[in-house]
């Protein structure tokens, strides 16, 4: 039976995600964990996340945990979600500044207040609801149908340098990257776990990945 890490730092929703990666595949081994050998030893890796970076970024410090995502983000599948997506980056506007993972060439932004439609209504930040994506060809959207809608909560959005980086776009009111790729990393700022069938199948295909983009 291969083995999926959830790595837990104290920040996430850690019991839903793990019950969704186990609604996904029964034929996989979910472990919820800090420790390092653990996340090592996993055949994949799942990096979740809410709250704020300055708390994220601490906390892995605390357990020892930076360079242990490093390494598993250059060597096997690895899905980051919501602030596990925006602490790949390099750095997050968010607490004034905070320095992040470096593993996407690119910035995590505020969006700018007030934010307005093309009607001119203003829209609410945090972002908040289902909205749709807009794929770009990558295994992880296997038999997920384009534009299809997944469920957001966020202030901040990552801005990266490199287009080829983007899997996915969202609009709000702009577009902005909602899921990022390179190489065995698979990263998205919405919630798979409160995505319903959709969201669902994303973690199955994540489940059955072999970090390989054809």
């Amino acid at each position: 039976m291969s083995s999926v890490a959830v790595i837990d730092y104290g920040m996430g929703n850690l019991h839903s995600i793990a019950k969704a990666l186990q609604h996904a595949s029964a034929e996989v081994d979910v472990i919820v964990t800090a420790d390092a050998q653990k996340i090592l030893a996993a055949d994949r890796v799942v990096f979740p996340g809410v709250g704020a970076m300055r708390d994220c970024m601490q906390a892995l410090e605390a357990l020892h945990l930076i360079d242990v995502i490093k390494n598993v983000a250059a060597t096997k599948p690895f899905l980051g979600i919501c602030l596990g997506m925006q602490a790949l980056l390099v750095d997050s506007q968010e607490n004034g500044h905070t320095d992040c993972l470096g593993i996407f060439d690119g910035h995590v932004l505020k969006f700018a207040e007030p934010l307005k439609n093309t009607a001119g209504e203003v829209l609410k930040v945090p972002h908040m609801g289902w909205n749709q994506v807009k794929q770009t060809p990558h295994p992880l959207w296997k038999n997920i149908p384009d534009n299809s809608r997944f469920y957001f909560v966020h202030s901040y959005y990552a801005q990266v340098k490199n287009p080829a980086y983007i899997a996915g776009t969202s609009d709000y009111p702009n577009a902005f990257a909602c899921a990022l790729m390179k190489e065995n990393v698979f990263a998205v700022q919405f919630h798979p776990e409160k995505s319903q069938h959709v969201g669902l199948q994303l973690l199955a295909n994540f489940l059955a990945w072999d970090g390989l983009v054809v």
